[in-house]
């Protein structure tokens, strides 16, 4: 089901954060007429600029991106109180993936060839976003995709907000070695590219690192027994469970882990996950995770006036229950990063847009500071968070610098 969706011009604490309107690179005095900045038949007008929303609202993988979507639409509707995009509001079409690849590759070439809309924000999983490649290339559109992954892919059509491989797996192993003198681990994920590509990166980067993997166990999407290898886990004793479940699968992981008898506050075993966000923890319980550390570039508990104003608005928005996980902020970054982009090359032209989007930075966003470099992906900070039985995450560590994005690491 499509939902077309013209944006009121909506005043209230959400829609006003003025660090961020005031990021835009040219003043919306002046409106350029359409036909110099629409010179490929994109849906603009003198007024208006479609673009589409595309996550998974039904299945399993909708409780990790709803999220996503509602930071898309908040900063949409920020973007849209502060004056536009070049002097026009943005209409979003948002379209359901449903969890299911096919279903994503179907909707991203609706909204490119039928919708033509001019920019997409959404897919989560790396198997949505490899679905959707070939047709962004095809017909020249552009993503801009949220989710942490595993790295080793560049596309001219994709702006990547997430982390990629170096920037979450790498540092995080590192961290846990250095600070946990970890020498043991067990990797588990789900059954799909971005698990098993990671943990084979992980496996990589830990033998490098002279220590051992002691088992390794793939489970498919919406998976829901675990118990199997929780005793596995058991008779292993790995320093570290190293975690990459994804979706509703975590509600069961987690809850029978902690039904084992596994207290995470112990830290016999450490469990590091990359996966389990804020948004995942709301299903989850607080006091089924507490004590597990996850390695991702966001936290909500982040202190910074940036973070404060985004989380007020972002709670004023969708109500003071929600919660905002890594791949929601990473999310909320997209819209942003695209009109800063529209904006330095004065058109909507995907070439042109492709052309402005090296150097762009958000001094505003709310992880404190991004910037895109020339393959894609965002220079980030690393940070490691604590798991709490509030349902939040302590920070306990962060790079001091931030980290430069290499998609491609020696393996």
């Amino acid at each position: 089901m499509s939902i077309t969706h013209n944006t009121p011009r909506r005043w209230g604490r959400w829609l006003a954060i003025p660090a961020l309107a005031l990021a835009s690179t040219l003043s919306q005095a002046a409106v350029p007429p359409t036909s110099e900045v629409n010179t490929t038949g994109l849906a603009v007008t003198d007024t208006t600029v479609k673009v589409g929303i595309l996550h998974s609202i039904t299945g399993t993988m909708a409780i990790s991106e709803t999220g996503s979507v509602q930071a898309e639409k908040l900063a949409i509707e920020q973007i849209n109180a502060a004056g536009g995009v070049l002097g026009r509001q943005i209409e979003y079409v948002q379209e359901d993936g449903a969890s299911d690849w096919p279903t994503f590759a179907e909707k991203s070439r609706k909204l490119l060839i039928n919708d033509k809309v001019a920019a997409v924000f959404g897919c989560w999983t790396s198997a949505s976003r490899k679905a959707v490649l070939p047709i962004f290339e095809q017909y020249n559109g552009m993503l801009y995709y949220p989710t942490f992954y595993e790295g080793l892919e560049q596309s001219p059509n994709v702006i990547y907000t997430g982390q990629e491989a170096t920037q979450q797996i790498i540092a995080g192993i590192d961290w846990v070695v250095r600070e946990k003198g970890a020498k043991s681990f067990y990797l588990l994920g789900s059954d799909y590219i971005w698990p098993r590509t990671s943990n084979k990166i992980a496996r990589a980067h830990i033998e490098s690192l002279g220590l051992e993997v002691v088992g390794e166990d793939y489970y498919p999407l919406g998976h829901t027994q675990f118990n199997s290898v929780i005793n596995r886990i058991r008779l292993k004793k790995p320093d570290v469970i190293y975690a990459i479940v994804v979706g509703g699968s975590n509600v069961a992981f987690y809850r029978q882990l902690q039904a084992a008898g596994f207290d995470l506050t112990r830290e016999s075993p450490l469990l590091l996950t990359i996966s389990v966000t804020e948004d995942e923890i709301l299903g989850i319980g607080g006091q089924n995770i507490e004590g597990a550390y996850a390695a991702m570039k966001y936290f909500q508990s982040l202190d910074n006036p940036n973070n404060e104003a985004f989380v007020e608005a972002f709670k004023e928005r969708w109500g003071d229950d929600i919660v905002i996980g890594d791949v929601t902020q990473a999310a909320y970054l997209g819209p942003w990063l695209w009109k800063a982009a529209v904006e330095k090359a004065g058109s909507f032209d995907i070439d042109k847009i492709r052309e402005a989007s090296p150097g762009i930075e958000l001094t505003t966003a709310p992880e404190g500071y991004v910037r895109i470099h020339e393959n894609h992906h965002l220079w980030s900070k690393t940070r490691v968070g604590r798991a709490m039985d509030n349902g939040q995450y302590e920070v306990v560590f962060e790079t001091d610098e931030l980290m430069e994005p290499d998609p491609f690491p020696d393996m």
